[in-house]
């Protein structure tokens, strides 16, 4: 569902009022450029239950970020966000949400200096999990968005994707998990990062459809972990024809069910 609407808090934007986990949330995002869809909503359900901080980095409109508060009620969470635009949108869309009391909001770029990440409020060795859904495509390829600095949703020099695990990895406690969401053909790199960092890492493949490639990958890692690497049997989206979602998929999506991890890392159920 869909309303469209403006507001005063963001300039020269064009919002649409978007209703996720069945109507548990609804989130004012911009009609054009960047929109959380799906990929945010596996994002934030993947956080594990018994996690009590949450740190969203690049958080956008904070999809993801409320989806894992809506699902926890004894989580609190930090949006952080580069955008100001954008930062001002995660902040009304905590307080539209009646997450005022359990979540708050940090205007700074993942990629900042230690000290300047310190300052804006991401703590080192301070959150049980770190969520990401970094841009999925590189600077250099791809059709660069005319929606300044709105392209910075979708696009960022692969080189700054080490930077985004580096920060995860600073922020997130001891034996705490980071889980970022990627384009499958980023494999390689996101997990080059995310090895130097972290271990007991599974890797999720997210397929549109069953026996079709991959399209995204769901990595997650455990701080201080020497456990090996775990590749997941596939989430596939959708059946063999039509738009639907599989049951498994729909009732995340509408806020009925969470994926499961086993243990510190396992497959998803």
């Amino acid at each position: 569902m869909s309303v469209d609407h403006t507001a005063g808090f963001v300039k020269h934007q064009e919002l649409t009022r978007d209703a996720f986990l069945g109507g548990k949330l609804h989130v004012s995002q911009p009609a054009k450029g960047f929109r959380a869809g799906t990929d945010s909503v596996l994002l934030g359900a993947s956080v594990a239950p018994a996690s009590t901080s949450l740190l969203d980095l690049g958080a956008g409109a904070g999809v993801a970020g409320l989806v894992a508060l809506a699902h926890n009620p004894g989580l609190s969470a930090l949006l952080a966000e580069a955008d100001p635009e954008m930062h001002a949108l995660a902040r009304a869309n905590i307080e539209s949400n009646g997450f005022d009391g359990r979540a708050g909001t940090s205007l700074v770029d993942v990629t900042a200096t230690g000290k300047q990440r310190l300052e804006a409020g991401l703590a080192a060795n301070a959150f049980s999990t770190v969520i990401a859904n970094p841009p999925y495509f590189d600077a250099d390829s791809g059709t660069r968005s005319s929606l300044a600095p709105r392209a910075g949703g979708r696009h960022m020099a692969a080189a700054a994707l080490d930077a985004w695990v580096k920060t995860a990895a600073a922020c997130a406690a001891g034996w705490g998990e980071a889980i970022f969401i990627y384009r499958a053909d980023g494999l390689r790199e996101l997990l080059d990062a995310f090895a130097a960092r972290f271990g007991n890492i599974d890797v999720l493949p997210v397929a549109p459809r069953p026996r079709e490639p991959a399209a995204l990958i769901l990595v997650r890692g455990i701080k201080g972990s020497r456990a090996p690497l775990t590749l997941l049997s596939p989430l596939v989206l959708h059946g063999e024809t039509g738009r639907g979602y599989a049951p498994e998929v729909e009732a995340v999506l509408r806020g009925k069910s969470i994926l499961h991890w086993r243990g510190n890392g396992g497959v998803p159920k």
